[in-house]
């Protein structure tokens, strides 16, 4: 299953009963999470009003995303980022997911209660990672689950670009964060093959740079 849990951005008409989400996100809750606090939250969207809503502001993001790859930067990267001047079109670039938001048959905002996360790297001079690690693992798993139903999703981080614009328009409170929002539905295209990197080109022993692990 996981070589087939691709992310599906386009999806057909069909609906997805509440009882198959019920069992997706049923599914999804057994996840790991630090100190098995299950700081999640999910906002299942409906209206349609607020779904175009956060996805024009999603739009605004993926917008620049794409014109920072354009110009050849790593988009939104941590390390040497692009600089704020880079040239953005006035026109939103197309995203066949935002663009057909209102149709996408369940679409989930995943939050998280920050204090609930332990995050062991926020005293580093860099970029903090590992609060991640109590959320996104509950985010794959409703993906998994709705391959399992034969059903695909999407998984966009853009709206956490605009949270102080997001937070009134779905309740938000105070010291919870925005982690995803997730599209799920019936694929157009289910696809067969992912084309992913094979393990010895990231895996290696005793240091990063060490030898290879072939198996």
């Amino acid at each position: 299953m996981m070589r087939t849990t691709a992310a599906v951005r386009e999806f057909t008409g069909d609906p997805v009963p509440d009882e198959v989400l019920f069992r997706i996100l049923d599914r999804a809750r057994f996840a790991p999470s630090g100190g098995n606090q299950q700081g999640w939250h999910v906002t299942v969207l409906r209206d349609r009003e607020r779904r175009r809503h956060l996805a024009d502001l999603c739009s605004a993001t993926w917008t620049r995303y794409v014109a920072e790859q354009v110009a050849g930067h790593r988009a939104y990267g941590v390390i040497d980022p692009a600089p704020p001047d880079v040239e953005v079109p006035d026109e939103p670039t197309p995203n066949p997911f935002l663009d057909h938001i209102e149709d996408v048959p369940v679409v989930l905002v995943v939050t998280v209660d920050l204090a609930t996360l332990a995050v062991l790297d926020r005293d580093l001079d860099r970029w903090s990672i590992v609060g991640g690690a109590s959320i996104y693992p509950f985010v794959h798993n409703l993906l998994l689950a709705a391959r399992d139903e034969g059903l695909g999703g999407v998984m966009t981080t853009f709206l956490a670009a605009s949270e102080p614009e997001v937070a009134p328009v779905l309740g938000l409170p105070d010291g919870h964060a925005i982690a995803a929002m997730v599209g799920i539905g019936r694929p157009v295209h289910q696809a067969t093959t992912l084309r992913r990197n094979p393990v010895a080109s990231f895996t290696t022993i005793d240091t990063v740079d060490g030898d290879p692990f072939t198996g």
